[in-house]
């Protein structure tokens, strides 16, 4: 897209960048040290942690960067950012600020998704779910064993004054140790004796009252009683907020059982409390059974942890009205998304859109602008412990001076929230910060709101949107107008792409070529653990048995966009991009041989006259500027793979299989019955060679500049120093030319019928061609040297209904009005010609049948218009006289 624009004259910019994926980075980085030193971030501590991620980032951060320069990417590299250096960093902090003074930012107490591993609440993006048919075990991390899920366990809580017992199911009993109510539906029979009632915690004596609830309670489902476990449930949640319930945490960070589950359970980890809960419902004889229940289980993707809903104090953004804006946008038709079917998902989404948690209980990324302010004289010294102490400010300069305001005089002393923001809020400003905001720059005047967004389908709500809610709010207008969506990328299998699967594919492994011991020494590097490890060694071993075959970056580029049908995969074959690397070789040989045409010595016209060109000339400037065209509408849509099939096709199969072939006996001898030819053909084949390589150069940058360079410069015109800056092609309306398009689509299939009656080309033999109408018999007497050299003939007669036709010879039928006959070799017809020459001959006899019954159909003429019956004559006619062809 940016080399196009730029070819066609527009001041194009792309900005490299990255952003610091801060969970992700984190992972890693924890994992390093851990391998390494048997170390947690934790034995570390925050500040040497950090020291550790900038040394991983300063070493490996650049692989991605370096990735797209071998690829081709044509970036702004002087402009080159990342979301943690400093003037990204203070567009963060700015952000934040006015947003929370414009009360879009707020501090609350709610529901997260939360990794025991990590210790963070994530976003849903990070969050895989795994559907669940029955009992199933589950390795987990952190526990020796497997987990079973997929139980419905369940179990009877007493009743207050011995009026007996209400039965529970539930798939996670762990949590029975926070339950603050039992919720039942009032229609339901079985239990409004029960309507008003307590029953009674069987391990710390709590009363939890029993309520009605129609939205939550399914009567059919379970025992049609449902615990309620305010604090760890997302429905319960909802419940505990409706009926003003008690929020009881048990859980630690770590995903251990705290003081609130009681002491018999107290520092277990949550899936060991679970056997040991069940333990005492037994001795209790409060256990009443489980069976099999299907769920739906969320995985952390980054860790593989079972994610815990917990409830937590998380800094939000006010989404709803952001989120109106965005939608208003696309309605407005200020935004664009392709393919059109993501539209869909973007109302949704929006219509729906729920509040934004934008705190990440991580070190690593920009930790969150706001002090907590602890004053001397307050009751409760702990920190957080009152939600109104808090302020938010640029820096601990400002905070001070605000909180010396706010509190007249009082003593205090600050402490900066701990938690980091979302990496997403950072990448979500990512269209204003690196043209420079807050900060009024050339670049952010020129350049904002910016042309088009290309990214990944998969993150269209959790980056594209945020970009379009923080732009719209800060920047006045979309970040961008267009959002192209591109397909994801998977194995030749079409599995996703996975380490522990071993199919990750480096591009710079494509382009260099590597064995298949150097890519498992890639995964011998990684943070695979040894089960992992083997089976990725196994998965390279299948699919890349020797390896990977060194491609270049164009045969990937091209094989990459070719694939970029509105589909939402690419099932990614290496096979194909091989296939591209071969075409690579043979449009430079092609180009190199058309090179020794043009001579040492030779200087192009500034334009050609396609009038006094020869056929040949002619035809392939004409399907030229047709293929400009298709190419430049195909870009304009978004619609890639047809660009790249449209600059393919004319290449292979109209410049190098035809124009290139027939023009080589203009060259052959310097015939000087050629002589004018010759330099038209010259002519032409300077203005194919040029307008090729600029029309193919975004798609194949490099080869398309080593050739474009070799190409004399034209007379009269100072050419561009690089191809890049070069004007891309555009149609030019003289060279359309329509009639001379049909004869040689008449001259191509003629040549396709001689090349098939024979499977022996490489010995030239005469062919007759029989022409039906005066027409046919002009255009194959006019072109017959085209046709000669294409089909590797010795000679070409032409002859009609009238001459003999040649007996002994191999047949063809073109079309209706053409028939072309080969001399076999050694007097024997080839099998592929009898063959076909049968398929025609009973194809034309159940034409005729079909016909003939027709028109002796009952009433047929009383009943059938006369113009048809003309026409059904007129058919049969042609028909029996194709047969009677066939029969000579």
């Amino acid at each position: 897209m940016i080399r196009w624009r730029r070819m066609s004259g527009y001041n194009a910019l792309w900005v490299p960048g990255m952003d610091h994926g801060g969970i992700a980075t984190q992972v890693v980085v924890e994992k390093k040290i851990m391998r390494e030193k048997q170390l947690t971030r934790h034995d570390l501590g925050r500040e040497r942690f950090i020291s550790e991620v900038w040394k991983w980032k300063h070493k490996y951060g650049g692989t991605i960067l370096q990735q797209l320069r071998r690829l081709g990417t044509s970036m702004d590299w002087s402009r080159e950012c990342f979301t943690m250096d400093d003037r990204r960093s203070n567009a963060v902090t700015e952000a934040f600020v006015r947003l929370y003074k414009h009360g879009l930012i707020y501090r609350d107490v709610r529901l997260v998704n939360w990794d025991c591993v990590l210790r963070t609440a994530i976003s849903d993006i990070e969050v895989d779910y795994v559907e669940i048919k029955e009992r199933t075990l589950l390795n987990v991390p952190g526990y020796a064993k497997p987990v079973e899920f997929g139980v419905l366990t369940k179990f009877a809580y007493p009743l207050e004054g011995n009026l007996g017992e209400i039965v529970v199911a539930t798939t996670r009993i762990e949590t029975m140790l926070g339950d603050t109510a039992i919720a039942i539906h009032p229609s339901d029979d079985r239990f409004c004796q029960f309507h008003g009632k307590y029953a009674i915690h069987p391990f710390n004596g709590r009363k939890l009252p029993i309520i009605c609830d129609t939205i939550l309670v399914d009567p059919k489902f379970g025992t049609g009683a449902v615990k309620i476990t305010p604090a760890h449930d997302p429905e319960d949640f909802d419940v505990g907020k409706r009926h003003n319930l008690d929020f009881i945490n048990i859980f630690t960070d770590d995903g251990k059982i705290n003081s609130n589950g009681g002491f018999k359970f107290e520092g277990m980890p949550r899936f060991k409390a679970r056997e040991a809960i069940i333990e005492v419902l037994q001795q209790k004889g409060l256990y009443r059974g489980s069976e099999s229940n299907e769920m739906r289980l969320g995985v952390c993707s980054r860790s593989n942890d079972i994610v815990e809903p917990l409830i937590k104090p998380q800094w939000y953004v006010m989404s709803e009205d952001l989120g109106k804006q965005a939608l208003h946008a696309l309605e407005r038709k200020k935004l664009d998304i392709i393919p059109k079917q993501f539209t869909a998902d973007w109302k949704r989404w929006l219509g729906n859109i729920h509040d934004w948690c934008i705190s990440r209980q991580l070190w690593w990324g920009h930790q969150i602008p706001a002090w907590y302010v602890m004053l001397e004289d307050d009751t409760l010294q702990e920190y957080g412990a009152y939600e109104d102490h808090w302020i938010v400010a640029r820096n601990e300069k400002e905070a001070q001076e605000e909180a010396s305001l706010r509190y007249n005089g009082k003593k205090f002393h600050l402490r900066q929230d701990p938690d980091v923001l979302d990496t997403w809020f950072s990448a979500g400003l990512y269209p204003l910060s690196v043209l420079g905001w807050p900060d009024v720059t050339e670049d952010l005047r020129a350049f904002y709101p910016t042309s088009v967004l290309e990214t990944g389908h998969d993150i269209i709500f959790f980056w594209v949107a945020r970009m379009v809610m923080l732009g719209m709010n800060l920047g006045g207008d979309v970040p961008f107008r267009k959002i192209y969506l591109h397909p994801m990328i998977r194995d030749a299998h079409g599995r996703k792409i996975s380490k522990s699967l071993g199919n990750v594919i480096d591009p710079i492994e494509v382009i260099n070529g590597i064995s298949l011991e150097g890519l498992h020494k890639r995964l011998e590097d990684s943070n695979l653990d040894p089960k992992e490890l083997t089976v990725a060694r196994a998965g390279q071993k299948k699919d890349f048995p020797d390896g990977i075959d060194e491609c270049g970056a164009d045969a990937l580029r091209f094989a990459l966009v070719s694939y970029m049908a509105q589909s939402d995969k690419i099932n990614l074959d290496i096979k194909r991009v091989v296939g591209y690397r071969q075409w690579c070789n043979k449009l430079w040989n092609a180009v190199r041989f058309a090179m020794t045409k043009l001579g040492d010595d030779y200087t192009p016209p500034a334009k050609l006259n396609p009038d006094v060109l020869p056929f040949s000339c002619q035809w392939i400037l004409s399907v030229l500027n047709k293929t400009i065209s298709k190419t430049i509408k195909a870009l304009e849509s978004f619609e890639f793979s047809n660009a790249t099939s449209a600059v393919y096709s004319w290449w292979q199969y109209q410049l190098c299989d035809v124009f290139i072939e027939v023009v080589k006996p203009y060259f052959t001898g310097n015939d000087p019955k050629f002589a004018s030819e010759r330099i038209f053909a010259k002519d032409t084949l300077w203005f194919c060679l040029d307008n090729g390589l600029r029309l193919l150069h975004p798609f194949m940058p490099f080869v398309t500049e080593e050739l474009w360079q070799r190409l004399p410069s034209p007379m009269e015109c100072k050419r561009e120093e690089s191809i890049m800056i070069s004007s891309y092609p555009s149609p030019v309306e003289c060279w359309n030319n329509e009639r001379v398009e049909d004869e040689m689509a008449l001259l191509e299939s003629a040549v396709k019928s001689l090349r098939s009656l024979s499977n022996e080309r490489h010995e030239r033999r005469p062919a007759f061609a029989l022409c039906q109408t005066q027409m046919v018999t002009k255009i194959i007497n006019n072109y017959k040297l085209e046709i000669v050299t294409l089909s590797n003939l010795s000679s070409l007669t032409v002859i009609n209904e009238n001459d003999p036709v040649p007996s002994g010879y191999a047949m063809s039928l073109v079309n209706e009005s053409l028939s072309v006959y080969v001399e076999p070799q050694g007097n024997i017809f080839s099998e592929a010609g009898q063959e076909q020459i049968q398929k025609h001959i009973q194809e034309l006899r159940k034409q005729i049948e079909r016909l003939e019954k027709t028109i002796n159909a009952p009433a047929y003429e009383d009943k059938v218009p006369s113009h048809i019956q003309d026409g059904n004559r007129k058919k049969l006619e042609s028909l029996l006289k194709k047969l009677d062809t066939f029969k000579m």
